[in-house]
């Protein structure tokens, strides 16, 4: 039976556990700049409809 401390050191030296890691890192980064994107994108849209209603005599939203 193996002690907690060899488990732990054969944990450490695990590259496929390393190998998840790095793709939940990767995850995280695609999913920051997803919402990022849509938070931009949603200012312009919203921008671009105020212009629009603005344009046609009404008022712009908040």
């Amino acid at each position: 039976m193996k002690s907690v401390k060899e488990l732990f050191i054969e944990f450490c030296r695990d590259e496929e556990g390393l190998t998840t890691v790095e793709y939940a890192v990767a995850g995280s980064l695609v999913a920051a700049g997803v919402v990022t994107a849509f938070s931009e994108l949603g200012t312009t849209v919203k921008t671009t409809i105020n212009t629009l209603i603005t344009s046609l005599g009404g008022k712009p939203t908040t």
